[in-house]
């Protein structure tokens, strides 16, 4: 028996497909493989979880149920073949679905499953398999040797698809800079002098956009398939202003220090129809 988990999207989003999937695999014993398949077709993002010490296998084209997002030929193959021995397990809303964490057999995860509380009950395991897999480059050596020598706040400011895809634009909307104003007046409070550590797909809106009195460090993003290292970046930080993004969730989350203050967004989603109740953990505050 196998737990195959479907991954598509960006980085965060691979990473919460892994975990649910991990989590059962732990909870039924049972060998976790990744189907890529759609990765291929999906020109905008490539498949990132290579950067950690993940522990899972690459699912086989029998393995996988028969699903419209397949090709024809893929279908036909299948269906020719034989079918998947997996139970197919569709996300049927944002929300946690509680009778995920009892199911048994050969399962195969179709959605996003963002939320902690499918592998909360794994927490060290899912930071551990989120470890680097390589030494962090030189020059985010030095950036981690200045983080750690303040009180550093890491900051999150998405933009890139959430401006320019009409569509991600539609469903996520963008955080303004009075948000953030707000945010770091709020972390300065509750924090002795906070340095404000930015990272931004759009270093230059963030140094336009985000003026402080308080010291600011602006990050400039990995080029080169290493995102990775910037969300431990912001991982080492003591405290986190998340962006609506999962990016910045995972930054947050993979710091385990349970003294942390983190602060995110009010509204994760601009469109009404997404409940995202179990998305922000309770320990969060929203502003």
């Amino acid at each position: 028996m196998v737990v195959i988990t479907h991954i598509v999207g960006g980085l965060g989003n691979q990473m919460f497909q892994y975990a649910v999937g991990r989590s059962l695999s732990v909870s039924t014993g049972q060998i976790l493989k990744l189907d890529l398949e759609s990765m291929k077709k999906y020109t905008r993002r490539e498949f990132s979880l290579q950067q950690f010490n993940i522990q899972a296998e690459l699912a086989r084209p029998h393995e996988t149920p028969v699903t419209r997002s397949r090709g024809f030929l893929r279908r036909a193959f299948q269906l020719i073949q034989r079918q998947s021995p997996c139970q197919h397990i569709i996300e049927k809303a944002h929300t946690f679905d509680p009778t995920v964490m009892s199911l048994s057999g050969s399962l195969y995860f179709d959605g996003y499953w963002q939320s902690e509380k499918y592998f909360a009950s794994i927490a060290n395991t899912i930071r551990s398999d989120f470890s680097l897999a390589a030494p962090l480059s030189s020059g985010r050596e030095a950036i981690l040797s200045h983080i750690r020598t303040t009180n550093a706040v890491s900051v999150h400011v998405r933009r890139g698809d959430y401006v320019t895809n009409p569509s991600a634009n539609a469903t996520h909307g963008t955080i303004e800079p009075g948000w953030y104003e707000a945010a770091m007046q709020r972390m300065a409070e509750r924090t002795d002098d906070p340095s404000f550590f930015v990272f931004s797909d759009d270093p230059a809106w963030a140094q336009q956009n985000l003026k402080s009195s308080w010291k600011m460090t602006f990050v400039e993003p990995q080029q080169d398939g290493r995102d990775g290292e910037d969300m431990h970046l912001m991982a080492e930080c003591r405290n986190h202003i998340t962006a609506n993004s999962t990016f910045s969730w995972w930054g947050a989350w993979l710091n385990a220090n349970p003294a942390k203050h983190v602060i995110a967004p009010l509204h994760w989603f601009r469109s009404p129809l997404h409940d995202d109740k179990d998305l922000i953990p309770a320990t969060w505050e929203r502003v």
